[in-house]
């Protein structure tokens, strides 16, 4: 996503595709080895754990098969990505300390501009590793901590290891593990008992490079009675060949804490985005989750909140476009594993241009979760016959003291509706960008207003897009 007020002067397709000559000051080639993973953590003069765990997380990686289900990812070559590119030599504090070509970057995409208007904190990475983190002062003297995860590791090494991998193990899934090992760059948020951080933390990925692996790592931690907002928001160039993005996620949340977790995304389209975010919950915590896809050649999202403590409570807002040649699939998970748990899942996707968007999505109550509640709505929005939406819901109810609900919509782009909007003076473009915008509303009035201003211009130029 971009979070300036105006697009980068970029002629047509994708607004955010502009590229930078690439500057490395130190490159790993030679795709996915052992070597490389020790490379990787003897460049960031890692502990032996962390390098240990990086190493077992490799077996594990190996030793497992593509998932047989959602898109195909036959296409992906492990054998051909660069897993670790240094761009510049350390994170700094100030933008003038950036190097002036990675610093013109994140100009034009608005970044500094943010970070002075209506961010508590931010942070910037450009291919492996992080070249900007700042926290306001106000923040960082009530004790809030936000920095680059391998900063983090290196001046918090107990904290960080404490909760790494508690919520997203290496052995969780094939990606995860190829996280594990690869890993560089990401968040680390501690947020102390009882502080309300009540401006967004922002943390923003770009890849410049082609054959690119971004593996960021986020960790966020709220103690007892706090709060946080984080964003995320990312983009890179657009090439001929493809470059996986697989971060991972963990989210603690305790006991009567509040985190709120907003994604918006928005890959050119030769980026396969494979992502694990899950977040856990204690008693009377709040998990909510906006997640926002506009891009990439594929995308497997499924964030996933893990209700663990009684009276915790999780909304998923969940919100896919899919334009020609994209298969975004997109959703939720849910687990109700403790009594008076209450869950709210609302998926919004258009397809348009022959794209495809699916919800795949999963509703759990364990035995013994009594009085627990969860609702699921699904709605699909198709704008011409060549395009596809499918919903793969899975529902299991082990409480007969419970209540679960499914619900789902597909509906078509009537002409009667453009008709009516375009004899009222408007372009076919516009008629269309304004109906999307009301599908889509009551997921994009959840984002601030900067953010909700910045991806209704985002639709606003799909349409432009599909409508020729």
């Amino acid at each position: 996503m971009a979070t300036s007020h105006s697009l980068p002067d970029v002629d047509q397709g994708y607004r955010l595709g502009f590229r930078d000559p690439e500057r490395q000051v130190i490159e790993l080639r030679g795709g996915l080895s052992k070597q490389v993973v020790e490379e990787i953590s003897a460049l960031k003069e890692e502990p032996n754990w962390m390098r240990d765990l990086r190493l077992r997380a490799l077996s594990l990686f190996l030793a497992q098969p593509l998932p047989s289900w959602g898109p195909d990812l036959s296409a992906l070559d492990f054998s051909n990505l660069r897993y670790f590119v240094r761009a510049s030599e350390g994170t700094e504090r100030t933008w003038e300390q950036v190097p002036e070509h990675i610093k013109s970057t994140f100009e034009r995409l608005g970044i500094p501009e943010a970070e002075r208007r209506y961010l508590a904190g931010l942070g910037a990475q450009y291919e492996s590793e992080a070249v900007y983190h700042r926290l306001k002062e106000q923040w960082a003297e009530q004790g809030v901590i936000f920095l680059d995860m391998d900063t983090a590791l290196r001046t918090h090494p107990d904290l960080v290891r404490k909760y790494w991998g508690r919520v997203v193990p290496a052995s969780d899934n094939k990606f995860a593990a190829l996280n594990t090992a690869v890993w560089s760059g990401g968040s680390f948020v501690y947020v102390p008992e009882g502080v309300q951080v009540h401006i967004p933390l922002q943390a923003y990925f770009r890849i410049n490079a082609e054959n690119f692996g971004q593996f960021e790592r986020t960790l966020i931690v709220v103690e007892p009675g706090a709060f946080v907002h984080y964003v995320e928001g990312c983009t890179a160039p657009t090439y001929s060949t493809h470059s996986l993005h697989a971060a991972v996620v963990e989210v603690i949340v305790k006991k009567h804490a509040r985190v709120r977790y907003t994604t918006v995304q928005n890959w050119s389209n030769n980026v396969y985005n494979l992502v694990t975010k899950r977040a856990v919950a204690d008693a009377g915590a709040i998990v909510e989750w906006v997640d926002g896809n506009l891009g990439s050649k594929t995308t497997m999202k499924y964030p996933s909140v893990y209700l663990k403590g009684p009276g915790a409570r999780a909304e998923l807002l969940s919100l896919a476009l899919a334009g020609p040649g994209q298969h975004l699939d997109a959703g939720a998970r849910v687990l109700h594993l403790a009594p008076h748990t209450t869950s709210t899942v609302l998926s919004k996707s258009v397809s348009r241009g022959g794209g495809r968007s699916t919800y795949r999505g999963l509703v759990r109550v364990a035995q013994g979760a009594s009085s627990s509640k969860s609702s699921v709505r699904c709605d699909a929005l198709l704008l011409d016959d060549r395009s596809r939406t499918d919903t793969y819901p899975r529902v299991e109810v082990n409480e007969q003291a419970s209540a679960v609900s499914h619900e789902a919509t597909v509906s078509r782009l009537e002409e009667e509706q453009l008709f009516y909007l375009m004899s009222r003076g408007l372009s076919r473009a516009e008629a269309t960008s304004l109906v999307v915008s009301g599908f889509v509303e009551p997921i994009v009035k959840q984002l601030p207003m900067e953010y909700a201003v910045e991806m209704n211009r985002l639709i606003e130029l799909q349409m432009e897009d599909s409508v020729g």
